[in-house]
C-alpha cells in the first residue's frame, strides 16, 4: 500500500516535486520498518500500561514465529508494522512541494515514538482507549486520524505554498492517480481483511463492507460533482473510493453490509464539503488533503462506527442496537485522538524547527524539489511550462 500511496500523491502533485513526493513516501518503509522492529512492536503490545508499552520485545525479542492458539506473534509483528507504514506515509501528503526532505525525515522518527506507538498501544495494546470501550477494527483513530490532524499541524506551521493564491493546482498525472487508488483498494482488503486475523468469516464481511463502501464513496462523489459541476472526474472518482475505504476502516469488521453502503455514500459529501469549501474559506494548504481525506474520512466512520456497529458481526451494539456506551467512546476516542496527535506533532515540529530550517526558500521551491532535494528530474527531457 505505500508504494500504491507514492504513486496516488505523485500522481496529485506538480511535475517539478514528484519524485520528492514520492520519496517522502518510499523513505518511511525504510524508517518506520526500522524502527519498528526495534522499538516500536514493543512499545505498542507489551506491557500494561494505559499510554505505551514497554522495552520487553526489543528487536522481537521473546516474539514467538511459531503457530500457538491463534497465528504466530512474529506474523503479527510483521503485519502491524505495515499499519505504521502507511500511517507516516499519509501525513506526509500535507506538505508536498514546501518541506525539507531531512526535517519530514526527523519528524518521522520522533514522531513515530511520540504518537504512533502510543496510539497503537492505547487502541489495540489494552492502552486507555481500549478500557474506555472505544473499537476500531483496522485503524480509524490508530492510522487515518492520527496521521490526518498531523499533517494539517505541520501544513499550518509550514505555511502556504508559493504560489497558492493563483488557484488550484492541477495533477499532472492522473494515470498515476489511477494506478495508486487500483493499488490502495486492492490493498486495503489485506489491511481490513487481515485485521480479523484469521482466515475465516469475520475477514470475508470486513473484505466485503470494504469493497462496498468504496463503491458507494466513489458513486456518491460522481454524483455530486455531476451536479455540482457538470462532468464527474477522474481524480474526484479516485478521491471518492479512497475516502469510502478510510471511513470504513474503524467499523469493517463490526458493521453491516447494507450499513457499509450508507457510510460510503455519506462520507463523501462530508470529505467533498470539507475540501471544496471549509478548506477554501479557512485558507490553510493542506496540498494533498490528508487531512481532508483521511482525517475527516476517519472521523466520519469512527463516529459511524459507533452508530452502526451491529452485535451480530462483531458483537458490539451501536446506537442504533440501544449501544449508547459505544457511540459516547467513539467520540471520545474521536476527541482524543485529535487532540492528542495534533498537540503531540505541533510540539515535535516547533522542536526541530529551533534547530534547522523545516521549509525550502521560495527560490527552490519555485525551482522545484527534484532538483533541489535530490538532484533528479523525473522528466527530463520536458522543457515546457510546469502544469
Amino acid at each position: 500500500m505505500t508504494p500504491a500511496l507514492a504513486f496516488f500523491y505523485g500522481g496529485l502533485e506538480r511535475r517539478k516535486n514528484i519524485l520528492n513526493t514520492m520519496m517522502m513516501v518510499i523513505c518511511t518503509t525504510g524508517l518506520a520498518s526500522l524502527i519498528w522492529v526495534a522499538v516500536g512492536y514493543s512499545l505498542s503490545f507489551s506491557g500494561g500500561g494505559d499510554f505505551i508499552g514497554n522495552l520487553d520485545k526489543i528487536f522481537f525479542n521473546h516474539v514467538s514465529m511459531t503457530k500457538g492458539e491463534g497465528i504466530p506473534e512474529g506474523l503479527f509483528a510483521f503485519f502491524q508494522m505495515m499499519f505504521a507504514l502507511i500511517t507516516t506515509a499519509i501525513l506526509t501528503g500535507s506538505v508536498a512541494g514546501r518541506m525539507r526532505f531531512s526535517a519530514i525525515f526527523i519528524f518521522i522518527a520522533i514522531w513515530l515514538v511520540v504518537v504512533y506507538f502510543p496510539m497503537a498501544h492505547m487502541v489495540w495494546g489494552g492502552g486507555f482507549l481500549d478500557k474506555i470501550g472505544s473499537i476500531d477494527f483496522a485503524g480509524g483513530n490508530v492510522v487515518h486520524i492520527s496521521s490526518g490532524i498531523s499533517g494539517l499541524v505541520l501544513a499550518l506551521v509550514l505555511g502556504r505554498r508559493r504560489e497558492y493564491h493563483l488557484g488550484n493546482y492541477r495533477p499532472h498525472n492522473v494515470p498515476f492517480v489511477v494506478l495508486g487508488t487500483g493499488l490502495l483498494w486492492f490493498g486495503w482488503f489485506g489491511f481490513n481483511g487481515g485485521s480479523a486475523l484469521a482466515a475465516d468469516g469475520l475477514a470475508i464481511h470486513s473484505m466485503i463492507t470494504t469493497n462496498t463502501a468504496a463503491a458507494c464513496a466513489m458513486l456518491s462523489w460522481m454524483l455530486i460533482e455531476k451536479v455540482l459541476n457538470g462532468k464527474p472526474t477522474v481524480v474526484g472518482a479516485c478521491t471518492g473510493a479512497v475516502v469510502g475505504l478510510v471511513a470504513i476502516t474503524p467499523g469493517a469488521g463490526f458493521v453491516s453490509i447494507g450499513s457499509s453502503i450508507v457510510i460510503g455514500a455519506l462520507v463523501s459529501p462530508f470529505c467533498y464539503y470539507f475540501i471544496a469549501v471549509i478548506k477554501q474559506k479557512l485558507g490553510f494548504d493542506d496540498a494533498l488533503d490528508a487531512f481532508g481525506c483521511h482525517g475527516v474520512g476517519g472521523i466520519f466512520g469512527g463516529i459511524a462506527t459507533g452508530i452502526f456497529a451491529d452485535p451480530s458481526v462483531g458483537g458490539k451494539a451501536g446506537l442504533l442496537y440501544g449501544g449508547t456506551p459505544l457511540f459516547i467512546a467513539q467520540i471520545e476516542s474521536v476527541g482524543f485522538t485529535l487532540l492528542f496527535a495534533g498537540v503531540a506533532s505541533y510540539l515535535i515540529i516547533s522542536l526541530i524547527r529551533l534547530f534547522m530550517p523545516i521549509r525550502v526558500s521560495q527560490q527552490e521551491e519555485a525551482l522545484g524539489l527534484d532538483q533541489i532535494e535530490h538532484d533528479e528530474n523525473a522528466y527530463p527531457t520536458f522543457m515546457g511550462m510546469d502544469s
